[in-house]
C-alpha cells in the first residue's frame, strides 16, 4: 500500500508539522510547513492521527541537515531539521496562538526575540544511566523518543563540548562501579567558581551522581580519578535534590554572573537556575528595561527563586520584597543578597503563592511594580489576587515571564478582562534552540 501524502500547514506546540485530512487533524514528527510528505501513522483517534514523516517530496527552504548524530532517536531535541529562524518564528506563532484562542487577546507590539547561542547552550541537564548488558554495558543519555529507554548516546550537540566529549567515558565510569544498577541518573551544573570578593572565578563542571547504594572505597577512588583527569567536579545525591553534597573537590562552589548588574549568584547544583545562562542574561536585561525599576520604588517579585531578577532590580536602587513558596529556597536568596551587599534593599518572604489571596497578599502592597516568573502551572492566584487597574494601589506595570503559553495565556486573560490591566507588549525567549519549549516575557500596564 502506498504511503499517503500530506501537505503541512503550520507547527504545533511539541515542533510537529500539522496537516488537515478530510478535517482531521494530522500531527507529524519531522515534518515542516509547505512541505509534502509521505507518512506512516503511529497513532489514529476518531478526531486526530498522530504520524512520522517517511519521506519528504518537497522540502521547506527553511529545513536543515540536523547536527547531532542521534536526531530522530534522542528525545532531547524535536527541531534540529528546521533552520534557527523558523523556530523561532513557528515559537512566535504558538505563542500568539494561545492569547488569541486562550485569552482573546491581541499584543499592543511584538516584542523582538531574545537569541542565544544554538549549540552547547545546555549548562543544566538530567541524564539517565541504565545498565543495559544486550547493548553493551551502561547508557548515559536522555530518552530515546516516546520511550523510557535511555538513548544510546555518544555525543551531543547541545550540551556543553566538554560533556559531550566526556559522554562515552562517563559510560565506561559508571560500569566499573560496583553499583552501576544503582546510579539512576547524572545531572550536570555548569557554572563559575565563586572566589572571594563576590566575583566569578573559572568555569566548572559539576556532575550530580545520583546513588541508591554506598560507595565502595573503590567506587570512591574512580569517581575522585575521573574527576581529577578530566577537570570536573563530582557531587553525590543519595536521596532528594537537597540531599546532594560535594564529593570531589570537597569544596566545590558554582555561580553565575550577570555582569551589566554587577551580580554574582550562588547556586548548587541541583538547585533550580535557567539552562541557557547567555540567554538568562539577554532576558533579565530585557526584564528590566520593561520593568524600569527606579530608587524609591517598591517591586514585587513572585517566585523569586535564588534572586535571579531580585538581584539586578535591587541593584537599580529599588526596594525589592522577593517571595517564593520553599523556605530553603528564601534563604538562599537571602545569602546570595547579602553576598551582593544588597541586603539592605531586599527583602524575602514565604508564601505559597498557589494559594494567594487578596487578604494574604495584602502586607506586601503597596507595590509600584512586579516581576511574576512561576513554573509551568502558571500564576493564576496571585493575579486574580493583585489589585485592579482602578484601585488606588494598582500597579504600574508588571512583567510576566513565562515558560508555558496556555498558562500564561490563562493568566493574562485575567489580568485584562478582570483587573482591568493592558498587555502592553510580548515576545518569545529562546532558552531551549532545537526543542519546541516556548519562554517568553511579557507587559502589562494600567490602560
Amino acid at each position: 500500500m502506498a504511503e499517503p501524502l500530506v501537505t503541512i500547514e503550520s507547527l504545533d506546540n511539541e515542533g510537529r508539522g500539522v496537516a488537515r485530512v478530510e478535517g482531521k487533524a494530522v500531527f507529524v514528527e519531522g515534518a515542516l510547513p509547505g512541505e509534502t510528505v509521505a507518512i506512516e501513522t503511529l497513532k489514529r483517534k476518531p478526531s486526530y492521527e498522530i504520524a512520522r514523516t517517511r519521506q519528504v517530496l518537497r522540502a521547506s527552504p527553511s529545513r536543515a541537515e540536523p547536527a547531532c548524530p542521534h536526531f530522530g532517536v534522542c528525545g532531547g531535541c524535536s527541531l534540529q531539521h528546521a533552520e534557527p529562524a523558523l523556530q523561532v518564528a513557528a515559537k512566535q506563532r504558538v505563542l500568539e496562538d494561545a492569547l488569541a484562542r486562550i485569552g482573546r487577546l491581541k499584543p499592543g507590539r511584538l516584542l523582538p526575540p531574545v537569541h542565544g547561542p544554538a549549540w552547547g547552550y545546555r549548562y543544566r541537564a538530567r541524564l539517565s544511566v541504565r545498565h543495559v548488558p544486550k547493548k553493551g554495558g551502561v547508557l548515559v543519555g536522555f530518552h530515546e523518543r516516546r520511550s523510557s529507554f535511555v538513548a544510546d548516546m555518544r555525543e551531543c550537540r547541545v550540551l556543553p563540548r566538554k560533556i559531550s566529549d566526556l559522554l562515552p567515558q562517563l559510560r565506561e565510569l559508571v560500569g566499573a562501579l560496583s553499583i552501576r544498577d544503582r546510579v539512576p541518573q547524572i545531572e550536570l551544573a555548569v557554572g563559575e567558581r565563586a572566589i572571594d570578593g563576590g566575583s566569578p572565578g573559572e568555569p566548572v563542571h559539576a556532575l550530580v551522581f545520583r546513588i541508591l547504594e554506598p560507595l565502595s572505597a573503590a567506587d570512591g577512588e574512580h569517581l575522585r580519578a575521573f574527576a581529577d583527569r578530566h577537570g570536573v567536579d563530582v557531587w553525590l545525591q543519595t536521596a532528594g535534590p537537597a540531599t546532594a553534597a560535594p564529593f570531589h573537590p570537597p569544596q566545590s562552589r558554582l555561580a553565575y554572573a550577570l555582569p551589566e548588574s554587577g551580580v554574582v549568584v550562588p547556586f548548587g547544583p541541583t538547585e533550580f537556575t535557567q539552562v541557557n545562562h547567555e540567554v538568562n542574561r539577554v532576558l533579565v536585561r530585557r526584564a528590566l528595561a520593561l520593568l524600569a525599576p527606579g530608587p524609591g520604588e517598591r517591586i514585587g517579585d513572585f517566585f523569586c527563586g535564588l534572586g535571579n531578577f531580585t538581584l539586578p532590580i535591587a541593584r537599580r536602587g529599588a526596594a525589592v520584597t522577593g517571595v517564593e513558596g520553599s523556605e530553603a529556597l528564601v534563604r538562599r536568596a537571602r545569602e546570595n543578597a547579602a553576598a551582593n551587599g544588597l541586603t539592605e534593599r531586599t527583602t524575602f518572604a514565604v508564601a505559597d503563592l498557589f494559594a494567594v489571596t487578596h487578604d494574604s497578599l495584602a502586607p506586601l502592597l503597596p507595590l509600584h511594580a512586579a516581576l511574576i516568573d512561576p513554573p509551568r502551572e502558571g500564576a493564576v492566584e496571585l493575579v486574580k489576587a493583585l489589585p485592579q487597574r482602578d484601585d488606588e494601589q494598582a500597579l504600574s506595570r508588571i512583567v510576566y515571564v513565562s515558560c508555558n503559553p496556555a498558562t500564561l495565556a490563562r493568566d493574562a486573560a485575567v489580568l485584562v478582562h478582570e483587573r482591568g490591566y493592558t498587555l502592553e507588549a510580548v515576545g518569545v525567549v529562546n532558552m531551549f534552540p532545537h526543542t519546541a519549549h516556548v519562554e517568553s516575557i511579557a507587559l502589562f500596564a494600567q490602560a
